[in-house]
C-alpha cells in the first residue's frame, strides 16, 4: 500500500516522500507511530500545504550534511581493543563501536549510518568506515586500531613456595624442642627460688 512519510525515517525515506509498504507495516508501525500518513486526498492536500516548509527543512539538512562531512573526513579514531600477540582482537570492532567511538568525539551518527566490510574489523591495523549522510551524500573516515597493552604480574607479587610435609615436620620438632627447653629452665629457676626461701633457723639445723 501507498503511504506518505510524515518524518524522515530511514532507509525508508524523507518527509513528504511517497512509497510503497506492506499493509502490516504500514497500520502496525508506521501509522501508530506518526512516522507515515495513508495515501489519501486529504493527507496528500496536507503534505502539499507544508511542501515549502518541508523543502526548507531539507535545504538545511543538506547543509548541515556538507559541514559534518567536512569535519569527519578530517577525524582519525584511535579504537584500543584487546588483543593477541599476533595481532588478532579478541572480538570484532563494529560500527556500534564506532558510533560509541564518534560520541565521545561530539558526533551523534546512528549505528545503521555506519557501513564496514564484512562483520567489522577483527585486527589491529588501519581502517576506512563509510558514512552514509544525508540524500546521496556519504563519506569515509579513518580508524586505527591498536592493542590494548596487558599489565603481566611482577615477581614481587608471586605467592611464596609451598612447603612440603617434611618442611612443617621439621618446624614442628624444633618449636617442641623450644617448648622443653624453656620448661626446664622454668624448673630450674623455681628450684632456686624455693631453696633461697628456706628460713635461716631451719638451715642451722
Amino acid at each position: 500500500m501507498k503511504v506518505i512519510l510524515n518524518k524522515d525515517h530511514a532507509p525508508l525515506g524523507e518527509e513528504g516522500d511517497v512509497k510503497e509498504v506492506a499493509k502490516g507495516y504500514a497500520r502496525n508501525y508506521l501509522f501508530p507511530r506518526g512516522i507515515a500518513l495513508p495515501f489519501t486526498a486529504s493527507m496528500i492536500k496536507l503534505i502539499e500545504g507544508r511542501r515549502a516548509e518541508i523543502e526548507s527543512r531539507k535545504e538545511q539538512k543538506r547543509m548541515d550534511a556538507r559541514g559534518l562531512k567536512e569535519k569527519l573526513e578530517a577525524l582519525e579514531l584511535n579504537i584500543v581493543m584487546p588483543a593477541g600477540a599476533n595481532g588478532r582482537l579478541y572480538g570484532a570492532v563494529t560500527n556500534q563501536t564506532i558510533a560509541d567511538e564518534l560520541i565521545k568525539n561530539g558526533f551523534q551518527i546512528e549505528r545503521k549510518r555506519i557501513e564496514l566490510a564484512g562483520n567489522g574489523f577483527k585486527s589491529v591495523g588501519k581502517y576506512k568506515a563509510v558514512i552514509k549522510l544525508y540524500e546521496n551524500q556519504s563519506t569515509e573516515i579513518s580508524i586505527i586500531i591498536t592493542a590494548q597493552e596487558i599489565k603481566t604480574e611482577t615477581t614481587s607479587s608471586k605467592p611464596a613456595p609451598r612447603r612440603g610435609r617434611r618442611d612443617d615436620n621439621r618446624r614442628d620438632k624444633e618449636n617442641a624442642e623450644q617448648k622443653n627447653g624453656a620448661d626446664v629452665s622454668s624448673q630450674n629457676e623455681s628450684s632456686d627460688q624455693k631453696e633461697k626461701s628456706v628460713p635461716a633457723d631451719n638451715a642451722a639445723s
